[in-house]
C-alpha cells in the first residue's frame, strides 16, 4: 500500500526538546515522508526548514494552539509559509471555547477568520478533534456543527481516528463522511476503553509542552499503542481515507508506556509499510 506517512512529532515531545534535528533524522531513516509539528521548542523558520531539507522530510501540518493562533494570525500563517507547511491544525478547544460553551460561537467565527487567511495564502486549515466535540448542538455532533458553520474551503478535517472511535463512531464511515475534505488523517492506535470522567490526553502549549500531565495510572484499561497493535481496523482505516482522498496518513501516539517514542515509532511505521 502506497501511501505518504507521516509523523507527529508531538508523540515524541520529550526527545524533540532536546534534538528535533536529531528526531528528525531518526524518523527519516525509520522511513516516514513528513513530520507534522506540534511547537517547535524554540527553533526559527529558517533552522526548522535547514531540518527539513538535510533530512528529506516534508512539513506535512503544524499543530498550532487556537489562542496562539487568534493573538498572531498573520504571524502563525507566514512562520509555516516560510517551512513549506501546507496545513495548520486547530488541535483543540478549551473548555471555555468547545461545542456547547458559551465561547464556541466566537471560536467559529475566528477559525473561519484565520481559514480564509490560510487560504489566500495558499495553506489549508485543519481542524484535530478529541472525543468531546461528540455532543450535541441542535441534534448534531458539535464537530459535524463546527464543519457545517464553516465551509469547506475554509475549514477541511483532520479526523483523529482514536477518538472518533472513543466516542463510540466508526473511524472508516466518519472519514467517508467527509471524503473530499479529509486531506490529513490521524493514524492512532489503542487498547481498553473511556470510563466516565477520565482524563486521557494532555493539550499541546505553544512550545510542544504539556498542558496537563496525565497519569498514565488514571485510566489502566486504557492506552496508547502502536499502529497495528490496538483494536482499531487500521487497514479499513486506511482503505477508508484512501477512497476519500486522503494525501497524509499521520501516525500519532500520546503516550508511548511500554517502549522509548521512537522505537514505538519505528513499529506504526513497518505495521503500515507492510500493509
Amino acid at each position: 500500500m502506497d501511501i505518504k506517512l507521516g509523523y507527529q512529532i508531538y508523540s515524541a515531545r520529550e526527545e524533540a526538546e532536546k534534538d528535533l534535528g536529531a528526531v528528525c533524522a531518526r524518523l527519516a531513516e525509520i522511513g516516514y515522508d513528513g513530520v507534522e509539528f506540534a511547537g517547535f521548542y524554540g527553533y526559527t523558520a529558517e533552522q526548522v526548514s535547514e531540518i527539513l531539507g538535510r533530512t528529506g522530510l516534508a512539513a506535512v501540518s503544524s499543530h498550532v494552539p487556537y489562542q496562539t493562533i487568534v493573538a498572531d494570525m498573520a504571524g502563525t500563517i507566514a512562520f509555516h509559509k516560510a517551512i513549506g507547511c501546507k496545513y495548520i491544525a486547530v488541535p483543540y478547544l478549551d473548555e471555555e471555547t468547545r461545542p456547547g460553551a458559551a465561547g464556541f460561537a466566537t471560536a467559529l467565527k475566528n477559525i473561519h477568520a484565520f481559514g480564509v487567511m490560510c487560504k489566500e495564502a495558499g495553506i489549508q486549515l485543519l481542524y484535530h478533534n478529541h472525543d468531546f466535540e461528540f455532543v450535541k448542538i441542535s441534534g448534531q455532533y458539535g464537530l459535524d456543527f463546527l464543519y457545517d458553520a464553516i465551509p469547506a474551503d475554509a475549514l477541511a478535517t483532520e479526523l483523529d481516528t482514536c477518538w472518533v472511535n472513543v466516542a463510540g463512531e466508526d473511524p472508516s464511515a466518519y472519514i467517508r463522511k467527509y471524503a473530499g475534505r479529509c486531506p490529513v488523517v490521524h493514524l492512532k492506535d489503542f487498547i481498553g476503553a473511556k470510563k466516565e470522567g477520565a482524563v486521557l490526553y494532555a493539550l499541546i502549549q505553544e512550545d510542544g509542552s504539556d498542558d496537563v500531565k496525565v497519569d498514565a495510572q488514571q485510566e489502566p484499561d486504557f492506552d496508547f499503542r502502536p499502529v497495528g497493535y490496538g483494536k482499531q481496523n487500521i487497514p479499513a482505516i486506511i482503505a477508508a481515507g484512501l477512497e476519500s482522498g486522503a494525501d497524509w496518513f499521520v501516525v500519532e501516539q500520546d503516550r508511548s508506556s511500554e517502549r522509548p517514542a521512537l522505537e514505538a515509532a519505528k513499529m506504526s511505521c513497518d505495521y503500515v509499510r507492510a500493509l
